[in-house]
């Protein structure tokens, strides 16, 4: 068995050449990178230990410092090559990012004693390059307890708040920029066109990182690394496993083969959703594999969910590559790794300095693959985040509900049922899942919820149906807000759609008299159950 082997990125496009965000540990570091592609220019997330020589190699359209927690003057404070400065392309950077900035160049960057955290009012040159175009007072975002007291040299000031005179500054003759409060996040009503003015006027940098772009462009690179050789996709029904499986489809057409395992896990309709789109709409070739009874058979008298989970991806493993050898030689696997999936494990892009986790991580399709497999691996979503992986599936006319599919997890129903997985808890449960969907859709709030789900503990309580004693489950409603996963909020679902799913999900399915709302928020809970 060989090492599975991450696919190289190579040279940038002239269409593609980035926007590198140094991160200096900031909490918005991946969001500034996001800021910047809605703005239709592609950026990537690079290490700050990145060298003016690596950064050099990537011929960027510009650089910006993200923000970060410590202190410059901080033991161990982040710090950057100096000589990035003198690359020849505009600097933006973003407070911590800013402080740097203004003491790596002979400013100085104090702790007056005046923090600012939160909403605050900013006063802001309207004949500058970063604020162009905008009101001259306006509102933003800051959270600091250091503040440049004094700029760079030959830098003017362009920003003051009552609590940091200088909260911006610009020197257009270096190319040098820097904002302390944040740009990049909603509170900040003006900073995507801060941002604008910023890639827009002092970059040049194009609007053309679309959908069709990445599609033209990722199409071309899985010509060029695969040949003529044959290509295997784990396809689970998600968008992420989805989209990569049609870009593969676009560039190579019949040299691509689908393994889609129904493991009987997943929701109401799920699976013939998948054979139909990608087998009848998309004409994909696709190996359907009903392994239903197999894997409820592995999780008989089982009620652990790490066991579960170890169960699952145990027997997807088996199926999947049962059917690989059916298929003789094949040389590469299609996996639908995002740019959030490589940040996470390490990495900062196929260039960075730092190295990127190679091995197949276990949330990806069903279960997990095994970490070594004599396949390479085929990553066109690798640099994409998962709002651009979306709008590349809308691109390429994935249904909608598979584009806007709620994340679901590899083992599906089986850790919503807390306590062993029989059929008939899989049957209750997908019943009151499909009222549930049926109901948040009908209200407009699909979209609006980052998750919302059944849960089905396996306990019966009392009660009364038909002047008749019932012992039946109980079904739990689960539905959050969220931006990333990370942290999550409790979804304030509207008394009329509540009321409704209650009466639905307790009339219509037998087994259920009892409905429960989870009011919990992560942290303390976790989305999930189990």
């Amino acid at each position: 068995m060989g090492e599975v082997v991450p696919l190289e990125r190579p040279e940038p496009t002239p269409e593609e050449r980035p926007v590198l965000v140094v991160d200096l540990g900031g909490q918005y570091s991946q969001l500034i990178a996001r800021r910047i592609r809605e703005c239709r220019v592609y950026s990537e997330l690079v290490a700050h230990t990145i060298s003016a020589d690596h950064a050099a190699r990537r011929r960027p359209l510009a650089l910006v410092l993200s923000g970060g927690p410590a202190s410059v003057y901080a033991d161990g404070a982040p710090a950057i090559d100096p000589a990035l400065y003198e690359l020849g392309v505009p600097v933006l950077g973003i407070c911590y990012g800013m402080q740097l900035m203004a003491l790596d160049l002979g400013g100085r960057v104090e702790r007056t004693g005046r923090s600012e955290f939160g909403r605050t009012e900013l006063s802001a040159e309207r004949e500058s390059d970063l604020f162009a175009g905008l009101p001259e007072e306006q509102t933003c975002w800051m959270s600091h307890r250091d503040s440049v007291v004094a700029p760079p040299e030959g830098a003017r000031v362009v920003g003051a708040s009552s609590a940091a005179p200088i909260s911006a500054f610009e020197d257009r003759a270096r190319g040098l920029y820097g904002v302390q409060f944040h740009p990049e996040v909603v509170h900040t009503p003006h900073g995507m066109d801060v941002l604008k003015n910023f890639l827009y006027r002092v970059a040049d940098a194009p609007p053309v990182w679309t959908a069709a772009t990445v599609i033209e462009e990722e199409t071309a690179r899985i010509r060029s690394q695969v040949g003529q050789d044959r290509v295997l996709c784990a396809l689970s029904g998600g968008v992420d496993s989805a989209v990569a499986a049609l870009l593969a489809h676009k560039a190579i057409g019949d040299q691509l083969t689908c393994v889609f395992v129904d493991h009987g896990l997943l929701r109401r309709d799920e699976a013939e959703q998948v054979v139909e789109t990608f087998e009848g709409h998309f004409r994909v070739p696709l190996v359907h594999v009903d392994a239903r009874e197999r894997f409820l058979t592995r999780l008989r008298d089982v009620s652990d969910p790490e066991e579960k989970r170890r169960r699952v991806g145990e027997e997807f493993i088996r199926v999947f590559e049962e059917e690989s050898r059916r298929l003789g030689r094949v040389r590469y696997l299609v996996q639908g790794t995002l740019y959030s999936d490589v940040i996470e494990s390490g990495g900062r892009g196929s260039d960075s300095s730092e190295g990127v986790a190679a091995t197949i991580k276990s949330h990806h399709n069903v279960g997990g693959l095994p970490a070594e497999m004599d396949l390479e691996l085929v990553e066109p979503l690798r640099m994409l985040f998962k709002d651009e992986v979306r709008r590349v599936g809308e691109e390429l006319g994935l249904p909608e509900a598979m584009v806007w599919r709620q994340p679901f997890p590899g083992p599906g129903l089986a850790i919503r049922i807390i306590g062993e997985v029989t059929e008939e808890r899989l049957e209750i449960l997908r019943a009151a899942d499909a009222i549930l969907q049926e109901e948040i859709r009908r209200a407009g709030l699909y979209r609006e919820l980052w998750q919302s789900f059944a849960v089905l503990p396996a306990i019966r309580s009392v009660g009364v149906q038909g002047d008749e004693r019932t012992y039946a489950y109980p079904i739990i409603i689960r539905a959050v807000t969220s931006d990333d996963a990370m942290t999550a909020d409790w979804a304030r679902l509207p008394y009329d759609v509540l009321e409704t799913l209650s009466s639905r999900i307790i009339n219509e399915i037998p087994g259920v008299n009892r409905v429960a709302l989870d009011l919990s928020s992560k942290p303390p809970a976790t989305i999930e159950w189990e």
